[in-house]
Formats: structure tokens, sequence, C-alpha cells
């Protein structure tokens, strides 16, 4: 006869059975779900070890075009292929040393996107503690503005920017996609959130202590939202690095295009190139997440306060 701590300690072990097969479901589903999203990158990473023949061969009728400029109809059946015939570096060699067009795209995606995200993030910090100290009517009406062109999409506010660059004479010149971008309203939306959070006694124990405003901006204030900062910088650089239709409207020179506006353009001539130059394009975003990984988890947790 059962005693009731053998029943409970079975009931015990059936739980544990239970949670231990529903982790291993839940981990076997995560893994399909990340494999699943690694999918795209795996096939662009061994597509561009393949020679351009064999690119060709497999993907070129999805690229091809009529002498009008229209599609093609695609009669046979796309081969997408994972492991190359024969794993070869000439698409490399030709992106790197022969053609020297897609490193100078590569450097104006770099120019147009790295001045954005420094002085995108310097304004903001400074228009952000000035919304979080002593808020008043006209710093809130200023702010909901800001909230209103922030849920605009960029598509909205396009033909403004492009009449307003061409009143000013800036149409392609790289002011024409420098000055939208330091002057969005994202990073001073969500650094207000974050400077908002922080705990109104500490900035007034700092002032009773002598500390003037700038040191209290500067000791106190970003420190404590450095983990927001580094988050905001990596979304503004991903955002911006993937720009397309600004470079589109506002620059009618092609020299003058980043990486991303040839990787949304490719066509029959260029496909052999293209998974070379994606594998290149995706180096510098990769890096940056993966070293700011950490950071952009701390922002986005980020509750406020003094670590101990």
């Amino acid at each position: 006869m059962k005693t009731f701590e053998d029943a409970k300690r079975q009931e015990k072990e059936r739980h544990l059975k239970r949670q231990k097969i529903a982790r291993i479901m839940l981990t076997v589903f995560l893994a399909l779900t990340c494999f699943l999203f690694l999918i795209p990158v795996i096939f662009t990473v061994t597509n561009s070890f393949m020679s351009s023949s064999e690119i060709s061969a497999n993907y070129g009728a999805v690229f091809a075009t009529t002498r009008t400029g229209g599609k093609v109809y695609i009669g046979k059946t796309v081969n997408l292929k994972f492991i190359p015939d024969f794993v070869t570096g000439s698409q490399y060699m030709t992106v790197l040393l022969r053609s020297p067009a897609y490193l100078l795209k590569f450097w104006n995606s770099v120019i147009y996107v790295v001045p954005i995200v420094v002085f995108q993030l310097l304004i903001a910090s400074l228009a952000s503690y000035g919304f979080s100290r002593e808020r008043s009517t006209v710093k809130e009406v200023i702010f909901f503005a800001y909230i209103i062109l922030m849920l605009m999409p960029y598509q909205v506010t396009l033909v403004p920017n492009f009449l307003v660059s061409r009143a000013l004479h800036l149409v392609n010149t790289q002011w024409a996609i420098w000055l939208p971008g330091i002057f969005s309203p994202f990073a001073v939306f969500l650094l207000t959130k974050f400077m908002r959070r922080i705990p109104t006694g500490v900035l007034e124990a700092a002032k009773i202590d002598g500390a003037g405003e700038w040191q209290i901006f500067t000791k106190i204030a970003l420190p404590l939202c450095k983990g927001g900062v580094y988050s905001i910088a990596i979304l503004i650089f991903i955002d911006y690095w993937n720009m397309v239709e600004q470079p589109l409207v506002l620059l009618s020179d092609e020299q003058m295009h980043p990486l991303s506006v040839f990787l949304s353009k490719i066509n029959s001539q260029e496909i052999s190139l293209a998974f070379a130059v994606a594998v290149i394009y995706m180096i510098l975003p990769l890096l940056i997440f993966l070293y700011g990984e950490e950071y952009l988890v701390e922002g986005i947790t980020y509750q406020g306060g003094i670590k101990g």
C-alpha cells in the first residue's frame, strides 16, 4: 500500500519529467527557428564561393530582363544550392581588387552612416537631458511633436526633405543624407525615456553638492544611460546602413550611392558578384552587433537607478 509520501514523491517525479520534456521541446523549437532565420545568411555565404558561371546557371533566370527592361517569365525551376560544385574566391577577388567601384560604394555607406550616428547621438543626448529636467507644458508639446514625427515613416517625409534640400542646393551632396539623419527624432524619443527613469534624488543630490548642469549631464546622466546610448547607436547604425530610398531620391550621381542601393538593384550582369558583395556588406553590422550585444540587451532591460 502506497504511503502519502510515496505518492507525493511520484507526483513530483512526474512533474519534473514533464518539465524536462517541455524544456527539450522548447529547445528543439528554438533551434529550428534559429536555423530558419540563419538560412539566408548561410545561403549567402556559401554561394559567395561559387564561380560566376555556376551562379548564373542556377539563378540567372531570376534576374534576367527583356530588351525593354521588363522581367522574364521563369520557365524552369531555380536551383537553390548551399554547397558549390567548385569552391572559388574569384568573386571576392573581383570585388576587392578588380572592381574598386564596389569598395567605393562600401566606403560611401561608412561615410554616410558614421557621422549620422555620432551627431544624432550628440544632439539627442543634449535634447533628451533638456526634456528630462524641469518638465513644463512647452517641453511636453515639443516632445509630443517629436513623437508624431517619429511615427511617420520616412517615405512620408521624403518629398519634403527633397524640396528643402533642393531649396538649400543640397541635392546630390552628402549633406542631403546627413542633415535629415542627424536631426531624426528617433534617438531623442528613446533617450528621453531613459533619462526620465533616472531617480530625481540622484540629480538633486549632485546639484546640492555644487555640480553644475554640465557636470550632472556628463558625470551622472550619460553614464547611467550608457546602455541606452549604445543600444540606440546600434539601432541607428543598422537603420541607416540599410537605407535605400534616401540615396535614390536625394543623390542623382550613382557614384555617390551607398552599397545598399547596389544590393537593391541587382541585375543579371552583376548577379555573379551579388553574394560576395552581400557578405562584405554584412561584416560591419555583424561585428558591431556582436561587440555591442551586451549593451543592447542592457539598454532594452534598463529601468534606471544606480548599480551597486
